[in-house]
């Protein structure tokens, strides 16, 4: 499981996947999000506004594993 840091109160799941490399941009977040299973904290969620905050588990299809923490 790879750490993912944030800054801030939260993070929303379009911005988090741009971080954990698995899309390039932040453009293509709602199309990878429809083509891709993307679990947060045991829930099927494909949502790119969904906020993420600190002890958030994000499972990515084909990406791997995460955990949202605060630096």
């Amino acid at each position: 499981m790879k750490n993912i840091g944030i800054r801030t109160e939260y993070i929303t799941l379009g911005q988090f996947l741009k971080l954990a490399d698995c899309i390039s941009t932040g453009g293509q977040a709602k199309s990878f999000l429809q083509e891709a299973t993307v679990i947060i904290n045991g829930e099927p969620d494909n949502r790119r506004g969904r906020k993420l905050v600190a002890g958030d588990i994000v499972n990515v299809a084909g990406c791997g594993e995460f955990q949202v923490v605060q630096e």
